[in-house]
């Protein structure tokens, strides 16, 4: 099956949409091949403002209907304890929040954009997804992220490089209680360190420090600027550490 034949079976569909490189892929094929789309972005503390830039000027270029619904994702206790399976807690929450908002607007079908790439064992979360019977296009379809990549590229869009981007909560250990103060300093943290010429990086909270994972080729800018780097995120942190084995 391809996605233009699914989109044939398939012929209104709502979308949970990040805003990241494979939601953002199938959206534009819904665009292209289904009736009716609608894409729904929840905006909670786990995401950083570029994610949601990204999902409206992305909405904005193909004119997506999309729909922004808030979340305070930390009302729920079995989250912030951050269990080590809180990812199935965090996406349940998130998409049932979008099943009960599309079934309003009259949607039957919720899409997600799981890849075939995706490794099911390893992600609590895509047990919510079967759970709630979310239906995954590109991962039925055996879309791979390298060729979903390359097929947003040929068709322009402007997420097709995007980095994969873990939520903010993925920083802080497991078993540490996620509070906002603690998402707000990673986000600010990594926004400084993209404004330096980072990318594909983690700033990790450990026991009251930092810890920056880095890809190799980026040691040599980050030894360059490293005094500049401490200095800012001490602001923040007790300490500052760079991650030896890089990412």
């Amino acid at each position: 099956m391809n996605l233009n034949d699914f989109f044939k079976e398939y012929r209104e569909v709502a979308i949970a949409f990040s805003g990241g490189t494979d939601s953002a892929f199938l959206c534009f094929e819904a665009l292209n091949y289904a009736k009716k789309v609608k894409a729904y972005y929840v905006k909670t503390l786990f995401q950083p403002e570029f994610e949601l830039r990204d999902a409206l000027k992305f909405a904005d270029e193909y004119h997506l209907d999309l729909c922004i619904i808030e979340c305070d994702i930390l009302k729920e206790e079995i989250i912030a304890s951050n269990p080590s399976d809180r990812c199935y807690y965090c996406k349940k929450t998130i998409m049932q929040r979008i099943i009960n908002r599309a079934v309003k607007d009259g949607f039957e079908i919720l899409l997600d954009g799981t890849n075939a790439s995706d490794d099911s064992t390893d992600r609590p979360g895509m047990k919510a997804l079967e759970e709630l019977k979310i239906l995954s296009p590109l991962k039925i379809c055996g879309l791979s992220k390298k060729e979903i990549r390359n097929l947003s590229k040929e068709a322009g869009l402007f997420t097709w490089d995007k980095p994969a981007y873990a939520c903010l909560a993925t920083r802080i250990p497991t078993g540490e209680q996620i509070t906002p103060k603690l998402l707000s300093i990673t986000e600010q943290s990594e926004k400084y360190l993209s404004s330096l010429g980072f990318f594909d990086f983690r700033v990790r909270f450990k026991e009251g420090g930092a810890l920056i994972q880095l890809k190799e080729s980026q040691f040599a800018l980050y030894r360059e600027l490293e005094t500049k780097i401490t200095e800012e995120l001490e602001k923040q942190y007790d300490h500052v550490s760079l991650d030896s084995n890089p990412r």
